[in-house]
């Protein structure tokens, strides 16, 4: 958009906060085609047996709807909740229920359309969008505080019994 001068108009830049309800898991990222719904849901559905997500895609052109799919239907409305309040083109939401993106991450990731994933977390989310007037576009995420220090030798033990916990180390 420009102005009678010829400037450019300025850009607005918002924070969408997104919260990630107990037990779910979130993975934010980008993608370039209507058909990421479909593909994304078929790479989720066959990561694992009974896996239970939701997935919303903001279309970008056309009709400019937000495309939604998935296994459960709570995660299928907090995926279209927070794809919405984002409403930036090409934006794609996954939430995930009762698993972790470790198991999907990767699938997720060699999806065709699939640009860009900007966060997996059970994090509370800072989505910083950048809104010119025409559309909005993700310009990154904040996931997390600060850290709080350094590891000490307790706290690798704590780390190391947490992932043999999970089954991620014997």
């Amino acid at each position: 958009m420009r102005s009678e001068d010829g400037r450019g108009a300025a850009v607005k830049i918002e924070e969408v906060g997104v919260s990630v309800p107990e037990g779910h898991q979130l993975i934010f990222g980008q993608s370039h085609f209507i058909k990421s719904v479909e593909d994304i849901y078929e790479a989720l559905a066959t990561s694992m047996p009974g896996i239970k997500f939701g997935v919303a895609f903001c279309e970008a052109s056309g009709k400019s709807l937000i495309r939604s799919d998935g296994s459960d239907p709570g995660c299928v409305s907090l995926a279209v909740d927070c794809a919405a309040r984002v409403a930036a083109g090409h934006a794609f939401v996954v939430f995930l229920s009762g698993s972790f993106p470790i198991n999907v991450l990767n699938r997720i990731k060699q999806v065709e359309e699939v640009a860009q994933v900007y966060c997996a977390t059970a994090n509370e989310v800072t989505v910083v969008v950048a809104d010119s007037g025409k559309g909005r576009g993700v310009l990154g995420v904040i996931d997390g505080g600060y850290p709080k220090g350094e590891e000490g030798e307790e706290d690798k033990a704590e780390r190391r019994d947490f992932l043999r916990k999970l089954g991620y180390k014997r």
